[in-house]
């Protein structure tokens, strides 16, 4: 039981508040219809009472026999006094049963949540907020459950500028079971909406981290600071492993790869974090843009890779004098560089014999495959050949064949008045059918808007005897048919 005057908890069955000092009245005061019976009652008896004002007409005789009686005994005057008892004890009972039908109307009224309720709402429309207050917890003692009148209750705090009560009846709906998906997204909105206005965002944090409802969290995901999520559980790995870490909300990941605690000074997470052979003991924070820190994230990882077979390059280093293919057995999954770098996924994928350059070249190949990498295998090459026909002289037949033919009209290949040239370039140097070796050209048609792309027409010249060809690669091109050029 609460006491309507402050509010405190009290005893059952005390008449005094030790908190305020007031005393309790336990029956409310009568009903205005009760008094108003009670008056009428009143009033009827009061006229049954009253004695008669106008006299009886009699006779003379009448009044003569009376004289001539005068002296004897009268027994009416004896019946005056059981007259006045029985009144007395009408009055009595009647207001007995007025007072009972009152004690009872006003009982059933302290136990009615809708009479209650009522009464709190009225007191409401008239500014009476304390009258309204002791209405509303009475209420709420006869209906705990009622969310409702929680809500109105909390309200009527909120007037009262009682920001202690009004925050306490919003954590307990927060907190019912029975609340409903409404009811929730109303509450949890009224007491973000007091924690920010106090910019106590960590109280927020720990509410909604407590909340367990996906849509509210989702809608105030800017005050949360989930814990970063792992996208690697803990654990023993056999290949490189990227480790992708993400959170629900919108801020910043910060994490340490040597086992310190993370902070706003620790490497800020951008992208995957590529684990490779090793042991590794990740930790992970997340603030929000708040400044509010999620809880540490710790992970432990080792990794073992096992690696795959190199690439057998079949031709090996050294100095050569003809032009041969440089070839991968068993090429799948291997990348390659030519220039100096160790290869990764980004660089060149071998797909077939590599036609060896002219001069110095140094070859790094790799065996890229799951996550795991083979060891790297360098060749270095020095091919120069016995003649004194070089790749640009090569070209340059190639442009004298081109403005003979007037596929071009000068040496810088322009054709029209368009802006768009054809230009010659050189390739690489191989042995074509085993019949000699050839410098091989590219024709390249570059537009008036600086578009360059290949016009799939080649040309080979014997790196030997100068002779022109035109040169034709099957659907692979990879294999080679030389046709003769016309003479012009």
């Amino acid at each position: 039981m609460k006491c309507p005057n402050c509010g405190a908890e009290m005893e059952e069955g005390k008449l005094y508040c030790e908190h305020c000092g007031e005393d309790i009245h336990i029956v409310p005061d009568f009903e205005p219809e009760i008094e108003y019976n009670m008056a009428q009652t009143l009033n009827n008896i009061a006229k049954e009472m009253a004695p008669d004002t106008e006299p009886e007409e009699t006779d003379s005789s009448a009044d003569t026999a009376e004289l001539q009686d005068w002296d004897e005994p009268m027994d009416e005057p004896l019946a005056h006094p059981f007259r006045w008892k029985f009144i007395v004890l009408l009055l009595v009972l009647t207001v007995v049963a007025v007072v009972c039908t009152g004690t009872g109307i006003s009982y059933s009224h302290y136990h009615s949540v809708e009479y209650q309720t009522k009464c709190a709402r009225n007191y409401v429309a008239e500014g009476e907020y304390d009258q309204a207050v002791t209405c509303y917890n009475r209420a709420l003692e006869l209906d705990p459950d009622n969310i409702t009148l929680k809500f109105e209750l909390a309200d009527i705090y909120f007037q009262k500028n009682n920001k202690m009560e009004y925050e306490y009846l919003l954590r307990e709906i927060v907190t019912d079971g029975k609340a409903t998906s409404e009811q929730l997204e109303s509450a949890y909105g009224k007491l973000i909406a007091i924690y920010a206005a106090r910019e106590d965002y960590k109280t927020i944090n720990d509410l909604l981290q407590n909340c367990g409802n996906v849509n509210i969290m989702s809608k105030y995901q800017s005050y949360m600071a989930m814990e970063p999520e792992f996208s690697l559980q803990e654990g023993y790995y056999t290949s490189i492993q990227p480790l992708k870490l993400t959170t629900f909300g919108t801020g910043s990941i910060y994490y340490t790869m040597d086992g310190s605690e993370p902070g706003e000074n620790s490497s800020l997470y951008t992208a995957p974090i590529l684990l490779e052979s090793g042991d590794y003991c990740i930790k992970a924070v997340y603030i929000n843009e708040n400044d509010i820190s999620s809880k540490v994230v710790t992970k432990k990882y080792h990794i073992e890779i096992e690696q795959l077979s190199t690439p057998d390059v079949t031709a090996v280093s050294g100095d050569y004098e003809f032009p041969i293919n440089i070839e991968v057995t068993d090429g799948e999954d291997v990348y390659y560089t030519t220039d100096g770098t160790d290869p990764t996924q980004n660089s060149t994928v071998y797909d077939g014999p590599i036609p060896m350059p002219l001069g110095k070249s140094v070859f790094r190949f790799i065996r890229i495959a799951e996550g795991r990498k083979s060891e790297i295998v360098e060749r270095s090459y020095n091919l120069v050949m016995n003649t004194e026909f070089t790749p640009e002289e090569a070209v340059q037949k190639i442009v004298e064949y081109a403005l003979l033919s007037g596929k071009i009209q000068d040496e810088s290949g322009s054709f029209d008045e368009s802006g768009a040239v054809y230009l010659y370039q050189y390739q690489y140097v191989t042995n074509i059918n085993k019949i000699d070796d050839f410098y091989v050209i590219a024709e390249i048609y570059r537009g008036a808007d600086g578009t360059v792309t290949r016009t799939g027409n080649l040309f080979a010249v014997n790196a030997y005897t100068r002779e022109l060809w035109k040169l034709q690669t099957d659907e692979s091109g990879r294999f080679y048919t030389l046709v003769a050029v016309s003479a012009i």
